[in-house]
């Protein structure tokens, strides 16, 4: 355990893992990949409506709460991390999108030479395997497996015609750089069963003798020696422990951990290091800066002459039924995604590109973690993809096992408020196209009788909750803000680097899961480079004669 790796990855989440998988691929390569959670043997992680099962459950979410958000009625909403290998691609919607061309061409625009859309698109590719195979948009030979839904609704398809017929055309692929348009979501599953992180870029390697799993480790601090990056602490087993790198650290422990860790280390705003009596190694304002959410306000729909999952899981003969069809062919309800069907729309003529984004569900309950309604009806939730408000996370204290404090600043920006109103009209047109009429739709939530821009201002800051899209907290790019520069090293700290979401200088438009693994292909592009060059190591099937010491 003491001698030292060639590289320490901190954080098993879809960036460790993938990382994990790329730089082991040379056999001269010691690698150590460090999970604070624990393995991902869970059933309910595997079956896709285990989300359900797997957010707010201890033994795969940390659980988090944010401070009390003023632009949210004072309320603290649920913050789900993933508490397990693959983090959160073990407990999320499985929805593969890459955002928005303009996305990247910004960031590149912000200083970040190499991370415009033409730079990123051959790394999305290089990991995919896609239901369609190659192309020029797509990758067929790569670990993170992209498919078809398996079921549909009428009700959704219905949806789709009522966007089409306000405006909104259908759109087959939501990834070719514009996703503007309505359409079942493709997803990160294979054969009706979820396809996470460590399936695709762990199992397939884990008797690789060069890399290590640990899981259940408490990392507290990143230790420098003469200013550079050396070591990783934490526990293992109730005992304390450190980790040496002889080439370099990467943090992957995402938009909350990430930021955690450096602050621990002495690296990070001063004035909250000196008042939590850390000390100061390195300052770096921006640490736990620039926070950035998508804030999805659901809509629900009661309708009539319509089957929905309320119905259905309503019973014990349709959960019976339920049961039998995944059983016999990976079909039906327990193989859905959280929301199946999609749009992304303009929600004013003044917008320039899509600002919005739909997750339409055939269900509705009153908050996450409750019943489903006895009644039928739908779910059309709706996020600004590109939000103003700017919030922060900043540990509470020295320990590790202490939860951060999380304050996103929801609808703190008039902007925001102004584009949730204008989101709520949009979806009222849809619902009241002639496509959907047929079922009858009635308002539930947040109402029909309110209008005017005040009373849906109210009602976002009522029905607004997170759609789990944290990013932005260890922003990359220059200037006093920022704590990685283009090749996510972090500034002024030789030896250590950060591969998550939390390096995206603005948030992308759209899921962030897959946007997060495009990050970690790029980081071991320059860390293996003039290595490699970003070719692929080794068939992703090799199995080493040694196990390594931890079987995934």
């Amino acid at each position: 355990m003491q001698q030292p790796y060639d590289y320490v990855v901190v954080g098993a989440g879809p960036a460790g893992c993938l990382l994990a998988n790329r730089l082991s691929a040379n056999p001269a390569h010691r690698v150590l990949l460090l999970e604070a959670g624990g393995r991902d043997n869970y059933p309910w992680i595997h079956i896709p409506v285990g989300y359900l099962f797997c957010i707010g459950n201890p033994r795969t979410d940390w659980c988090f709460k944010t401070q009390p958000q003023p632009g949210l009625q004072g309320r603290s909403l649920s913050y789900p991390r993933g508490k397990v290998l693959g983090g959160c691609s073990s407990i999320n919607g499985m929805i593969y999108m890459r955002g928005q061309a303009q996305d990247y061409d910004a960031w590149a625009a912000q200083g970040n030479p190499g991370w415009a859309w033409q730079d990123v698109l051959p790394l999305f590719k290089h990991s995919e395997n896609h239901f369609a195979g190659e192309s020029q948009l797509h990758g067929a030979g790569g670990e993170w497996r992209i498919e078809r839904q398996r079921l549909s609704w009428p009700v959704l398809d219905a949806f789709r015609e009522a966007a089409g017929q306000s405006g909104i055309a259908a759109i087959d692929d939501f990834n070719g750089g514009d996703n503007e348009g309505c359409g079942y979501f493709q997803v990160n599953q294979k054969a009706g069963i979820r396809w996470n992180a460590a399936k695709a870029f762990l199992k397939p390697i884990r008797q690789r003798p060069n890399l290590t799993v640990l899981t259940d480790v408490d990392v507290d601090r990143v230790l420098l020696e003469d200013g550079r990056a050396s070591q990783v602490s934490g526990h293992f087993q109730g005992r304390a422990q450190t980790w040496r790198a002889r080439r370099e650290i990467i943090l992957c422990a995402g938009a909350v951990g990430s930021p955690g860790i450096l602050q621990r280390s002495g690296i990070g705003p001063a004035p909250l290091l000196k008042q939590l009596g850390i000390g100061v190694r390195h300052e770096l304002p921006g640490v736990g800066g620039n926070l950035q959410d998508h804030l999805q306000l659901r809509l629900i729909y009661k309708l009539h002459n319509a089957r929905t999952l309320n119905q259905i899981a309503g019973s014990l003969w349709g959960k019976m039924a339920m049961g039998l069809r995944y059983l016999y062919d990976r079909s039906g309800p327990l193989s859905m995604a959280p929301s199946q069907l999609g749009a992304f729309a303009r929600s004013g003529p003044e917008q320039q590109r899509a600002n919005l984004e739909y997750h339409v569900q055939p269900l509705s309950l009153e908050r996450f973690g409750e019943p489903l309604h006895s009644f039928p009806a739908f779910t059309a939730s709706v996020c600004d993809l590109r939000p103003h408000s700017r919030g922060r996370i900043d540990i509470a204290s020295a320990d590790p096992r202490q939860a951060p404090l999380i304050q996103p600043n929801y609808l703190s920006h008039p902007e925001d408020l102004r584009v949730a109103a204008d989101a709520i009209r949009l979806t009222r047109r849809i619902v009241a196209a002639p496509a959907l009429q047929r079922f009858s739709p009635s308002e539930y939530l947040p109402g029909a009788e309110l209008r005017s821009d005040e009373q849906l201002h109210e009602a976002a800051a009522r029905i607004g909750t997170t759609i789990f899209h944290p990013v932005g907290t260890c922003r990359m790019g220059q200037g006093r803000d920022a704590v990685v520069d283009a090749q996510l090293r972090v500034h002024g700290i030789p030896g250590l680097r950060i591969a998550d979401a939390s390096i995206m200088p603005s948030i992308t438009s759209g899921n962030t899961c897959s946007p997060t693994l495009m990050i970690a292909e790029k980081a071991a592009q320059l860390i293996l480079s003039p290595e490699t060059a970003g070719a692929r190591q080794a068939p992703q099937n090799t199995r080493a004669v040694t196990p390594g010491t931890y079987s995934i």
